[in-house]
């Protein structure tokens, strides 16, 4: 399994190479991250949680690494992250279903039926 603390700690250390080549882009990224928390409609875990499915969903390794770290800081719980994580699977499982039904849209449109 991947060692997921050196690996976040990899990863803003290349993320901080970015900043200093690309800083407007770095500092755009964070206002649009911040953007969302300042409506007040969630709280921080509730926010951590919703991206950590989105993470899954997504397959991004850094997100998953980030949010896990800010989840468990938020009070979140292994059973509050796995329920999250079970609505990501089901939006993945939804997705796969509604291409399906487009993959056969296609098959029918190529064979008339």
């Amino acid at each position: 399994m991947l060692d997921w603390i050196d690996y976040r700690k990899e990863l803003m250390g290349r993320i901080g190479e970015i900043a200093k080549l690309s800083p407007e882009t770095v500092k755009a990224y964070q206002m649009l991250s911040s953007a969302g928390q300042k409506t007040g409609q969630f709280d921080a875990k509730t926010r951590e949680l919703i991206a950590l499915a989105v993470a899954v969903t997504l397959r991004c390794d850094g997100c998953i690494t980030v949010h896990t770290d800010a989840a468990l800081k938020h009070g979140a719980t292994r059973e509050e992250i796995a329920e999250a994580l079970g609505v990501a699977i089901s939006v993945n499982a939804g997705a796969a279903l509604v291409y399906s039904a487009r993959t056969m849209d296609a098959v029918a449109a190529y064979t008339g039926a």
